[in-house]
């Protein structure tokens, strides 16, 4: 496809915008996540402007724990207008997904705040009376069934 020089981002300027890299955005147009861009009449690729908003918006999503196989299903279900019929299934279950991360955070989260009101100074050697650190005794630990670890 050819069109005119005007109206449209080259591949560098788009790059550049969305905070990625000319690899990223090549690669994205072979997974379709990305429609194969017009052509100048000099052979450059030129992108519609609103590329780099679409970028910006697969870049969140996988910042925000989305494969790129789900964010292309989003976006293709976007397109049609017409969405699967596994994706309220499909949104569930990331929800799920999403909430158990967030467990996992505040539980990590929880630990090291500990590990900083206790001025703890070392992993391995810490010399907190109480030190918070679950780790320290992971080793010296009884397993279920009575035995040493």
């Amino acid at each position: 496809m050819t069109a005119p020089d005007r109206g449209g981002l080259r591949t560098g300027e788009v790059a550049e915008r969305a905070g990625v890299n000319i690899q990223t955005l090549r690669y994205y147009e072979r997974r379709g996540l990305l429609a194969e861009p017009v052509r100048s009449t000099g052979g450059h690729r030129l992108y519609p402007r609103d590329t780099v908003a679409l970028l910006t918006v697969i870049k969140a999503a996988q910042r925000l724990g989305f494969t790129l196989d789900e964010v292309a299903d989003l976006l293709a279900a976007g397109r049609r207008r017409h969405p699967s019929v596994d994706l309220r299934q499909r949104a569930i279950s990331k929800i799920a997904e999403i909430d158990a991360k967030i467990a996992d955070l505040t539980a990590i989260r929880a630990s090291l705040t500990e590990v900083v009101d206790a001025r703890c100074d070392s992993l391995t050697n810490c010399t907190c009376a109480d030190c918070p650190i679950p780790f320290l005794t992971i080793g010296t630990a009884e397993r279920p069934d009575g035995d040493p670890a």
